[in-house]
């Protein structure tokens, strides 16, 4: 669903990503950077494909963990969300970090990849559209979606 469109190139600092985290994670001992963490969904693609200018313009939100920072340490775990009463739950948490991050004066456009569970933990997106544009992508591993809303960014 997109909610609103944009075909202006984006700065950095006027672009949000914010992805769920996976299944897939890589096996370590000790805690790495989340964006390494995670090796599905669109995770991987990020890594690949957005330079490092972009990489801080993405968020990782986990269900044990809530919103992550890409570069922000964490270790392996396994826990998916599963009720939406947990979903709310996580929604008390993930709230404050999104919402300093919705609120820079300068972002312009969000691009939210969240299956529902997920969406509803983000909740607070929809307090900032408008002004904000948002596009919504509700399947977690839809790179070809996401990476057409990139490249009308300028971000690929």
């Amino acid at each position: 669903m997109r909610l609103t469109t944009n075909d202006a190139r984006l700065t950095p600092d006027q672009g949000l990503v914010i992805v769920s985290c996976s299944r897939e994670k890589a096996v370590t001992t000790t805690p790495v950077p989340a964006l390494d963490l995670y090796q599905g969904a669109l995770v991987p693609h990020l890594r690949e494909h957005l330079a490092d200018v972009y990489r801080s313009r993405i968020r990782i939100l986990s269900a044990e963990h809530g919103l992550l920072h890409p570069d922000e340490p964490i270790g392996t775990y396994d826990h998916k969300l599963r009720s939406l009463g947990e979903a709310e739950r996580l929604q008390e948490r993930v709230s404050a970090r999104l919402a300093a991050d919705l609120a820079a004066p300068t972002l312009r456009q969000v691009l939210v990849v969240l299956e529902p569970l997920y969406l509803t933990a983000a909740a607070c997106l929809f307090d900032y559209v408008p002004p904000l544009g948002l596009t919504l992508l509700p399947e977690p591993s839809d790179w070809s979606g996401a990476s057409v809303v990139l490249t009308r960014w300028g971000w690929l």
